[in-house]
């Protein structure tokens, strides 16, 4: 599976070009109620090359990335006319572009996609790789496709529209991209003074180059691909679980979390030195507010994390960075040893 182009800055005369050199039956624009408002206007304003079109918007949020949010899109494209020679072009996060490329790549078996991430996050997440897919359940990802895009279209000036907040889980992906993969990549985030969107600009696409690298060795996440997972095997349970409260915590802002505990396990399984493990540690919280996990909802996080994808044999198993910059796959953690990397976090944090 090749790998989109994926073109980084002014991005409307690029969109304007493949719309002059490609025909198609009808153009779709997806956006949520954020991305009407404050994305596509600056997109529109800028592109010569379109003038029908129609708008499918979407609620934003996690708790809407599911089957029936899909199901009402697909049922739209059926009621505007939208045929197997129609392109949809996906503005949004990354909740919003996962879910629009999976609408389209199963809609009439698969139409032409755009993706335009406007969030940090999906910039040098969901950018890269060929994923496209829904929850189910509040189990995160469970249903999808590998399936590319026809070109990823990243403008910086998208992040001025964000909530620092919404910076910060971009952040966190960047940050996983060095502990990983790239030491140099870690020490340049984890330096900078400041970590609002201006500041991260100039590192975007070394994330996304790291990330491209590890998905072309291993398209369809049978080996290394595997690494981009550390954090989420305990990142994704606690977002999910915080899913179901009055105040549920953004994909970044879970994965840290989840990334602070499994590099716990990680020195627990002796693959990295206390030395790293401090290192992380201190990193992440000079950056985030952490608070402790109530371990009365123990129990709950294991049944999440019992779905995992990665999972074999009814076991749970783990990415796990064996230095600052280099990552194991396929790590099996018992119960008991994920339950001690909880008890030491929290004992860190308090």
């Amino acid at each position: 599976m090749k790998s989109a182009p994926i073109h980084f800055g002014s991005i409307a005369y690029i969109l304007d070009d493949y719309l002059a050199k490609n025909t198609f039956s009808s153009i779709f624009f997806l956006v949520d109620e954020n991305t009407h408002v404050h994305c596509l206007p600056i997109l529109l304003a800028d592109l010569d090359n379109i003038s029908a079109y129609e708008i499918l918007e979407i609620d934003a949020g996690e708790e809407n990335k599911n089957i029936d949010t899909v199901t009402n899109l697909w049922l739209a494209l059926s009621e505007l006319g939208a045929d197997r020679h129609s392109l949809v072009i996906n503005v949004g996060g990354g909740v919003l572009t996962d879910m629009g490329g999976f609408m389209a790549s199963t809609f009439k078996r698969g139409i032409k996609f755009i993706n335009i991430p406007t969030t940090l996050l999906s910039m040098v997440d969901a950018s890269a790789g060929g994923k496209n897919g829904i929850d189910l359940e509040g189990m995160k990802n469970m249903v999808g496709t590998f399936n590319q895009p026809e070109m990823v279209l990243i403008d910086p000036k998208f992040l001025l529209t964000l909530e620092q907040r919404q910076v910060k889980s971009g952040l966190a992906e960047m940050l996983k991209h060095g502990l990983i993969k790239n030491r140099d990549h870690w020490d340049n985030l984890v330096q900078l003074p400041s970590h609002d969107a201006k500041s991260l600009a100039p590192f975007i696409m070394d994330s996304i180059h790291l990330k491209e690298n590890v998905v072309e060795s291993d398209p369809y996440e049978k080996g290394e691909r595997k690494i981009l997972n550390f954090g989420h095997t305990i990142g994704h349970a606690i977002e999910s679980e915080s899913l179901e409260t009055d105040f549920p915590l953004l994909h970044g802002e879970a994965i840290v979390i989840g990334m602070i505990i499994e590099t716990f396990l990680s020195y627990d399984q002796e693959l990295i030195s206390k030395i790293d493990l401090e290192e992380v540690c201190e990193s992440f919280s000079s950056m985030y507010a952490l608070n402790t996990i109530d371990m009365k909802i123990f129990p709950n996080l294991m049944e999440w994390m019992k779905h995992d994808k990665k999972n074999q044999n009814n076991s749970i198993n783990f990415s796990l960075i064996n230095k600052i910059g280099n990552c194991r796959y396929d790590v099996v953690c018992t119960e008991d040893e994920i339950r001690q990397a909880f008890e030491k976090y929290n004992k860190w944090i308090a």
